[in-house]
C-alpha cells in the first residue's frame, strides 16, 4: 500500500463510456501537470496498472515554428531580425 501525503489526491472513481473512454477530472490533470490540448503518454505496468505522464516536448524546430504567429500586428524587418540574432548570439540585451 502506498502512503499518501496531504498533497497526493485520494483515489478517484471514473466511469468508462460505451466507447471505452474515460475522462480525467481537472484536479487529476493539474496533478499530472497536463494542459488542455497536450498529449499524454500512458505506460502499461504489471498488475493491471497504468501510469500517465505529460508527454515530453521533443524540442524540434517544427514544433516551434508558428508558435507566435498572429500575436502581433507588427512584422519585424529582415534587418531587425538580423540585429536581434546578432545581439542574442553575442549575449547582448535586445534593443527596442
Amino acid at each position: 500500500m502506498t502512503k499518501r501525503s496531504a498533497k497526493t489526491p485520494s483515489p478517484v472513481s471514473l466511469t468508462v463510456t460505451s466507447k471505452g473512454q474515460v475522462t480525467l477530472r481537472k484536479e487529476l490533470l493539474a496533478h499530472l501537470g497536463i494542459q488542455p490540448g497536450q498529449r499524454v503518454d500512458v505506460e502499461v505496468l504489471s498488475g493491471g496498472r497504468l501510469e500517465f505522464h505529460a508527454e515530453q516536448a521533443t524540442g524540434s524546430i517544427n514544433g516551434f515554428i508558428g508558435l507566435l504567429a498572429g500575436r502581433s500586428a507588427r512584422r519585424a524587418s529582415l534587418a531587425e531580425l538580423n540585429e536581434a540574432a546578432a545581439s542574442g548570439w553575442a549575449g547582448l540585451p535586445a534593443s527596442n
